[in-house]
């Protein structure tokens, strides 16, 4: 558990260098903002490509891994979104809670660490718990929403899904990758090496990226941020470990692999969204905040937890 604290905390450190530059004034928002564009158009986005267009689809996708996690994260969702609707929450807040129990900071924190702390092996099944987090869970919450509020479904709302996804540089950089990985044809030298230069900057750039935007953040309505904190650091993790380890056939490393990326405390894009819509933004904003706090201390400890099966 120490070896792996200390593996992790350099990791964190950033997050915490971020936070600090930003709090005090040093690093400006707007500052933050740009970085934090470049990170997701460019660094991450030629990291997810140089990983992909090394795996084929067969690598990456895996019916029995997707079958695991997705079950896993439906569990904890219709937990969060039923003690949403026993407090009286409307449809939409309880949409945006069941999405903090659930939906881990993979594209910025998840890919650059995992990676490191796991091997290079991690990126295929990082990814495929990237692709399910954007594509069934982030096109969920529109639909919820959206239709919530017109009080119908059309299919104007699945035109705003498709285009969102189709707008999503992770998503674009991973259909690019495998689209090339299909050819057989390898990345000329020159372009790899560019790739894994401009890649290079994904990992202490979002890091630093994360904490920034978690200094304009809020601690409020604690109560329901530990109740969401709780969900997405312990019970998330824990779902998924039982789905992947009994329930469905999925290879030991795959399994740590899918745990370790269900470990993570929740994604900034779901802050985004929440004030997209004007739903629960300080809500939101306090668990992201509180669940990465004390994730400094829980991804360790499901990682360690999860050595005999990594390898690490």
């Amino acid at each position: 558990m120490v070896d792996i604290f200390l593996k992790t905390l350099p990791f964190f450190a950033l997050i915490a260098l971020g936070f600090q530059a930003c709090r005090t004034g040093f690093f400006t928002s707007e500052a933050a903002a740009y970085l934090t564009k470049f990170v997701f158009y460019f660094a991450l986005s030629a990291m997810l490509f140089r990983f992909a267009a090394n795996l084929s689809l067969a690598d990456i996708f895996d019916w029995q891994f997707v079958g695991a996690y997705l079950s896993g994260c439906i569990v904890v969702y219709l937990l969060a979104t039923l003690v949403a609707m026993i407090r009286k929450r409307p449809v939409t807040e309880a949409a945006f809670e069941a999405q903090c129990a659930i939906i881990g900071n993979v594209g910025f924190l998840g890919i650059p660490m995992l990676v490191v702390l796991l091997g290079e092996a991690a990126a295929g099944p990082v990814i495929l718990v990237l692709s399910v987090d954007l594509i069934v869970f982030s096109s969920l919450i529109v639909i919820i929403v959206t239709g919530s509020r017109d009080g119908r479904m059309s299919l104007g709302v699945l035109r705003t899904v498709g285009i969102g996804l189709l707008k999503n540089p992770m998503i674009v950089s991973i259909v690019l990758g495998l689209s090339w990985s299909a050819t057989g044809w390898d990345v000329p030298g020159p372009v790899n090496e560019f790739l894994a230069i401009l890649g290079a900057a994904a990992t202490p750039g979002a890091l630093f990226a994360i904490g920034a935007s978690l200094a304009g953040k809020s601690a409020e309505r604690m109560s329901v941020a530990g109740w969401l904190t709780f969900c997405k650091l312990v019970l998330h993790p824990a779902a998924v470990a039982v789905a992947a380890l009994f329930l469905f056939d999925v290879p030991d490393y795959d399994a740590g692999v899918m745990i370790a990326a269900a470990a993570l405390p929740v994604a900034g894009n779901v802050y985004i969204l929440a004030q997209h819509y004007g739903v629960a933004p300080q809500r939101v904003s306090a668990t992201i905040l509180i669940s990465t706090a004390l994730s400094i201390l829980t991804v360790s400890a499901v990682i360690a937890w999860l050595s005999p099966l990594t390898g690490t």
